[in-house]
């Protein structure tokens, strides 16, 4: 049987209280949690899920497929000779 040793790590005491309901409504506990959690890093030898920032939402989404597109030219870009017209397009009134 291999030998285990201790391991003290710091960690917010309400995040931990959420971490501790969260593994045992899995049937888990805290250090059986962290094991599950090194050992499939050490076996994927990186961590083991995507680090990502927050996903954009809907409108940013179809800002972003825009630019795209106007940058490869599938879209002509709109240009306006002043503040004015620019904001008439965008439904602003002034």
């Amino acid at each position: 049987m291999p030998t285990t040793t201790n391991l003290t790590i710091r960690i917010n005491a309400k995040l931990k209280k959420e971490a501790d309901e969260l593994f045992s409504d899995l049937g888990l506990n805290i250090s059986t949690a962290f094991n599950m959690f090194v050992r499939q890093a050490v076996r994927v030898q990186g961590l083991p899920f995507e680090i990502t920032r927050k996903k954009p939402n809907s409108e940013t989404l179809a800002a972003m497929h825009e630019a795209k597109q106007i940058a490869s030219g599938e879209i002509p870009a709109k240009s306006f000779s002043n503040a004015e017209e620019l904001f008439k397009d965008a439904g602003i009134s002034l």
